[in-house]
């Protein structure tokens, strides 16, 4: 199939092709939480770019939950001009906007200085790493409809504002994908045990979306084809909830995999099993695909024109990329007319898996503030220099949001 084809989704809304710009931790609010002038001047870069479909990066629906400091909040109409121009900014060329919709649960940085909350009292496992993030409290039913509705509030927001579509992040270890897997969640409730119960705030949310916004208004849902751990979610749940979602509508499934605890965003298990080098989870992704009603997007170390057409031609509905757009942003532009371009970030080949995702995820956040003020990315930065960077922006950043959430 034809990357550059169009596709129409089940609520009649049509993406002109089937490359997606997946989303990547921006940080880069505004003193406000809101989305700053950086940011819109990122997404500008992206929709002149051609990739068909922009997905925001991690949007908070509670101030007091984020999954690290400088990330955007939607939680009331205040700022409404910023959020607006942002929306318009990403479409301008004809790309549809989501924005995606999440919750951090136990992967709060305790720098935050935030109660954390979860749907067990389960810590962070990452060795020496686990002080980094404070043990949660587990959930009440209070908590678990207190965050039910502010999903569905976040999702009706995004609607008036101008944005094309939501996608509820319930992989990478957040909130979502918490409940999800029998590792953090040990409930023995309703929303516990059995995958029907696990599953069961995910489906809720999403029916409470779809109830809320318009019938062209796109509901997405960003899930794992696995948590890469023993006794965690499998190939097999991930295919169980897809079912449940089939008759909800939802018009797009994302499949990734992974969470802080096992990086396999990166293409390596926690185990240290390496995966295909790209398109990590199409082979999970294609067997998930046989049970899918909706479109299905892939996303994972995908920088190759090739292996995007081997994405499509396996099935799958679209190819989301991340790194690669860091890295070009006009790579589905630049498709058009030469197919060998293949944009690589710096290897890391440090051998504490932790280090090296944190490392990696601030390689490519060095990447995108440089396009934020309009300079070209450097592929090369040194491992270590963007650690460092990254560390005293996260330092200077969680001062402010500590003074922020006083105010």
């Amino acid at each position: 199939m034809n990357p550059f084809e169009s596709l129409a989704l089940p609520n009649g809304a049509v993406i002109p092709n089937r490359i997606a710009k997946a989303a990547m931790e921006e940080n880069m609010a505004d003193k406000d939480h809101a989305p700053s002038a950086q940011l819109i001047r990122l997404y500008r870069a992206w929709a002149e770019g051609g990739a068909g479909l922009l997905i925001t990066g991690n949007v908070m629906v509670d101030r007091r939950a984020m999954t690290g400091p400088g990330g955007v909040v939607l939680d009331s109409w205040l700022h409404s001009d910023r959020f607006q121009d942002w929306a318009a900014t990403a479409q301008a060329h004809g790309a549809h906007i989501w924005l995606q919709l999440n919750h951090p649960g136990r992967q709060m940085p305790a720098a935050l200085g935030q109660p954390t909350i979860a749907p067990s009292a389960v810590a962070m496992d990452l060795g020496s790493f686990s002080k980094q993030f404070a043990a949660p409290r587990a959930m009440t039913e209070a908590d678990i409809a207190e965050v039910k509705e502010r999903f569905i509030k976040a999702a009706q927001l995004a609607e008036g504002l101008g944005f094309d579509g939501v996608q509820i992040h319930a992989a990478h270890g957040y909130l979502l994908s918490q409940f999800l897997s029998p590792i953090a969640n040990k409930r023995d409730d309703r929303w516990g045990g059995s995958l029907e119960n696990r599953a069961r705030l995910l489906i809720e949310i999403i029916k409470g979306v779809r109830a809320a916004v318009g019938s062209r208004f796109a509901v997405a849902v960003k899930l794992n084809s696995a948590d890469f751990q023993r006794g965690g979610f499998s190939t097999d749940d991930a295919k169980e909830v897809v079912e449940m979602l089939n008759p909800l509508g939802v018009d797009l499934i994302e499949l990734s995999g992974g969470s802080h605890e096992a990086p396999a965003m990166q293409g390596e298990a926690r185990d240290g099993r390496t995966l295909a080098r790209e398109a990590y989870f199409l082979e999970f992704a294609k067997d998930i695909r046989s049970v899918a009603r909706m479109p299905v997007m892939v996303t994972g170390g995908i920088r190759r024109f090739a292996v995007v057409e081997q994405v499509l031609a396996s099935g799958i509905d679209m190819a989301g990329i991340g790194t690669a757009l860091a890295l070009d942003p006009q790579l589905p532009n630049a498709w058009r007319t030469d197919k060998a371009q293949a944009p690589l970030l710096r290897a890391i080949t440090w051998q504490n898996k932790v280090l090296a995702s944190v490392t990696y995820m601030a390689m490519v956040k060095h990447q995108l503030r440089r396009l934020s003020r309009g300079k070209p990315a450097n592929p090369n930065v040194a491992p270590a220099l963007a650690l460092l960077q990254q560390q005293w922006d996260t330092t200077i950043r969680n001062f402010r949001y500590r003074q922020w959430i006083q105010t």
